[in-house]
């Protein structure tokens, strides 16, 4: 699925795999909530209960955090869903830098929240 995107999203998806990949070593990766508008599904990350979703838009990629309420984010990486309770979202556009230790850490921050 994330190979098929044709433009940016493409590689900005994969490059949010594979560091999701490095930083939690035994991670799960999942499609999800196929439907007719999204016939793939949507990438899902796991380890030992959720950590996030990846989904594309036309002008980002966004990185949903189903526990990121409960994330320390000292880098500031969470600029979207800042309102909910418990998820928090990173979007990012085509020009958007990724911050790779920041992000690594969160995701390894996700998966421990989840192992107790």
């Amino acid at each position: 699925m994330i190979e098929e995107l044709g433009d940016w999203r493409g590689p900005k998806l994969a490059q949010l795999r594979s560091l999701i990949k490095e930083a939690v070593p035994g991670v799960n990766e999942e499609l999800k909530w196929r439907k007719p508008s999204n016939a793939h599904g949507v990438p899902t990350w796991s380890y030992k209960g959720p950590i996030c979703t990846g989904e594309t838009y036309k002008k980002v990629v966004k990185l949903t955090f189903f526990k990121g309420a409960a994330l320390a984010d000292a880098k500031g990486l969470f600029n979207s869903s800042l309102e909910g309770n418990t998820r928090r979202a990173i979007d990012f556009g085509e020009s958007d830098e990724l911050d790779a230790s920041a992000l690594k850490a969160l995701f390894r921050a996700a998966a421990d929240l989840n192992v107790g």
